[in-house]
């Protein structure tokens, strides 16, 4: 049995980067010497298993077989004659098929230290088209790179193009187009991510309302550079979808709920891109809002009870108030949600007053409050 660290944390060992996490491969063994050793099995598809100690993951060397269509299309071969260099070979990038020894030796037969030394994504072998989330993966690492200078190689960009016409990215499933997706908007350039999906056809069958050269992907690219949050950077990105009719809200929400039913996006990604594309104009006009009309707008935005999502569409609409050169005082609209939070309910729960009542004077004394405010 050897034992060797492999894919990620070797990668960013190379590139001076913190290493998050460390997966091993072990080569020579089977499933019973390693539940012999006290390891804790998770993997169902394949052998994973849990280090009894540390927790870390410790994979057997497989091969894989593509059989059938689709993500889980595949056979595997984990017995101990599976070698280490086989086992690299499966892998998608060369940058993630590199290797090492206990004793800190470098075991890399697919030339992964040059390519990043040159920093360039490239395939390891032609079983990259068994796998469509692979050409996820691609643009989720370019978003991630693409800041020391990253690029894909023309070959690898060619592959993913032949497996865009055969068909084989309609095989991608919602969840592991979201898992991407997630984890790009979370990267330096996440608009990356969809400039490799453009690159090689894949973006008008996954994300077909979306234009690599629209609104929506500069305001990603805007709000990137305001916040690390994945929500507001969602919100930002479907901001205008579809850009034709965005001023029809039943249109716009429909648009928006499309691409987060078909990927079964969580509701904090969907109810704040919902919030964004439906009052972002809104917004944008606040202060030329009568205090009614303002009190309506921080009704619909449910800023007493959700003052954390307030925030963040306030974010949001900065970013996409940069890439139309509008000007938006967020400071200006805070500070007047504030003033409406000032007021004291409880004083007017003292007062005997329920239910209607109770919300009328609620919101009278906001509006008193704002009014002064306002001058």
């Amino acid at each position: 049995m050897k034992i060797y660290l492999v894919g990620g944390a070797v990668r960013d060992h190379l590139l001076g980067l913190p290493v998050k996490e460390r997966d091993y491969v072990v080569v020579g063994a089977t499933t019973d010497e390693m539940l012999d050793q006290g390891f804790r099995q998770v993997g169902k598809e394949f052998p994973v298993f849990l280090h009894p100690k540390s927790s870390e993951e410790y994979a057997l060397a497989r091969m894989e077989r593509k059989v059938k269509p689709g993500y889980q299309g595949f056979n595997f071969d984990a017995s101990a004659n599976v070698t280490l260099e086989e086992d690299l070979k499966r892998r998608d990038l060369t940058i993630n098929a590199m290797a090492e020894t206990p004793e800190g030796e470098l075991i890399d037969p697919y030339h992964g230290k040059s390519d990043l030394d040159n920093k360039i994504l490239r395939h390891v072998s032609d079983a990259f088209v068994e796998d469509p989330v692979r050409i996820l993966r691609i643009g989720r690492f370019l978003a991630r790179y693409y800041h020391l200078g990253f690029k894909v190689a023309d070959e690898t960009i060619e592959l993913m193009r032949n497996m865009v016409k055969s068909g084989e990215v309609n095989a991608l499933v919602a969840e592991r187009v979201w898992k991407e997706l997630e984890r790009a908007l979370g990267e330096s350039n996440p608009e990356k991510f969809f400039a490799v999906l453009n690159q090689c056809g894949a973006l008008s069958t996954l994300f077909p309302h979306l234009n690599i050269d629209g609104p929506g992907i500069h305001a990603l690219i805007a709000a990137a550079e305001l916040t690390q949050d994945t929500t507001v950077r969602f919100a930002a990105l479907l901001h205008a979808m579809p850009e034709e009719n965005i001023d029809d809200n039943i249109y716009a929400k429909i648009a928006v709920a499309n691409i987060c039913n078909r990927y079964r996006v969580p509701n904090a990604y969907r109810e704040l891109a919902l919030l964004i594309a439906l009052n972002f104009k809104e917004a944008f006009r606040a202060q030329e809002l009568s205090v009614d009309e303002l009190l309506h707008f921080f009704s619909v935005l449910d800023i007493y009870r959700r003052e954390d999502r307030f925030q963040k569409f306030l974010i949001a609409c900065q970013a996409i108030a940069k890439i139309n050169a509008v000007i938006f005082d967020s400071v200006w609209l805070h500070e007047a949600a504030t003033i409406t939070k000032s007021v004291n309910s409880k004083a007017l729960l003292t007062q005997g007053l329920e239910g209607a009542e109770f919300a009328k004077a609620l919101k009278e004394e906001r509006k008193k409050m704002l009014e002064k405010w306002m001058g």
